[in-house]
């Protein structure tokens, strides 16, 4: 499975403790496998992520028909301010999300690229991942097949004093970030902690 859609949805203040049960039976009524589930506690507040893999276009599309037309979207209408639903392929070269214990702390990332820029960063990725997680997992890497070309990542961190660590000692030991890569990144990007929920297979 290299299809992901990421969900972000917006709750009203401490919306997301409520929004929680709803989320969980939606996500188990359709299609796809749930690789992730969080609640941002640094950045963007009463926010919730989920992450979701898919075997296919179709299934993919399926699963945004049904929230778009349905009356009651993710189960939790009434906790929800604002709902997004972005479509991506992960790089090549990364295995499928696996569920696990890698966090508690998740960090998302979003790069914007210049216009042509999502190939030549995949191949700077490529090249440079492979050290880079020696100081920490990464969890996915993904370009969006929708909106703005963009990479958007998910790390994992045992605490933020580990995540400080790992992204400043690989800085200092030349690994990180990918030789050129920076090069074809526009200045907008964009970093949020956010922290397991319940039902998350990835923890």
């Amino acid at each position: 499975m290299s299809l992901y859609e990421l969900a972000t949805l917006d709750t009203v203040i401490f919306g997301a403790g409520k929004a929680t049960p709803g989320i969980e039976a939606w996500v188990a009524s359709g299609v796809g496998r749930l690789c992730g589930a969080w609640g941002t506690d640094i950045g963007s507040l009463n926010r919730i992520f989920l992450l979701r893999a898919f075997d296919s276009l179709d299934d993919l599309y399926g699963e945004r028909e049904r929230a778009l037309r349905s009356d009651n979207p993710f189960g939790c209408v009434e906790q929800l301010v604002s709902l997004s639903m972005e479509s991506y392929r992960a790089l090549e070269f990364l295995a499928p999300v696996e569920a696990g214990t890698f966090g508690p702390i998740y960090e998302f990332r979003t790069y914007h690229t210049r216009i042509n820029g999502i190939t030549p960063t995949a191949e700077k990725w490529a090249d440079a991942v492979p050290a880079r997680e020696a100081y920490s997992k990464l969890t996915v890497a993904m370009y969006g097949l929708d909106g703005r070309p963009r990479l958007t990542q998910i790390w994992p961190y045992a605490s933020l004093a580990a995540r400080t660590e790992a992204r400043g000692k690989s800085v200092t030991d030349g690994k990180w970030p990918p030789k050129g890569g920076p090069d074809w990144l526009t200045p907008e990007m964009t970093s949020q902690i956010a922290l397991p929920l319940p039902f998350s297979p990835l923890k």
